[in-house]
C-alpha cells in the first residue's frame, strides 16, 4: 500500500515538474505560436501567406520542442530516478542492473534523437536547403 502511494507521489510529482514550466511560459508572446504564418488580423484577413520557409520554421519548432522541452528534462529525470535506485540498492543484484539499464535506456534514447535531428539536418542540407532552420 505504501508503495503505491510512493510511486503515485513520485510519478505526479515528475509530471508537475515537466507541465509547470510549459504552463507558466504559455503567455509569453502570444504571436509566436507553432505555425508561424496564416495569422489574421484584426480585420479577419490573412496578411502572412505561407510557404516554403515558413515550413522550415513550423519543423525547427517542432524539433527544438521535442528535443528541448521533451527529451533532454524526460532524460535527466530517468538519470536521476537511475541514480536513486542505484544508490539505494543495498547490494541487491536485481535493483543494480535495474538502474543500469534504465542508465542504458537514457543514453540510447539520447542518442537516438540526436541522430534524428542529424538525419533530419543532412536531408535538408542534400536538398539543397541552406535557410537558417536549426535553432543552434
Amino acid at each position: 500500500m505504501i508503495k503505491n502511494i510512493t510511486k503515485f507521489i513520485i510519478l505526479t510529482s515528475i509530471l508537475l515538474m515537466l507541465v509547470m514550466p510549459v504552463l507558466s511560459l504559455a503567455a509569453e508572446n502570444p504571436d509566436a505560436g507553432l505555425v508561424p504564418c496564416g495569422k489574421a488580423d484584426a480585420t479577419g484577413v490573412i496578411r502572412n501567406n505561407c510557404d516554403f520557409e515558413d515550413f522550415m520554421v513550423l519543423i525547427n519548432n517542432v524539433i527544438n520542442f521535442i528535443l528541448f522541452a521533451l527529451a533532454l528534462p524526460i532524460a535527466a529525470i530517468m538519470f536521476a530516478y537511475a541514480g536513486v535506485l542505484l544508490v539505494t540498492s543495498g547490494g541487491s543484484t536485481e535493483n543494480r542492473s535495474k538502474a543500469k539499464s534504465i542508465f542504458t535506456n537514457a543514453i540510447i534514447g539520447l542518442i537516438l534523437s540526436a541522430a534524428a535531428w542529424l538525419i533530419v539536418k543532412t536531408i535538408l542540407s542534400i536538398l539543397g536547403y541552406d535557410g537558417a532552420w536549426i535553432g543552434f
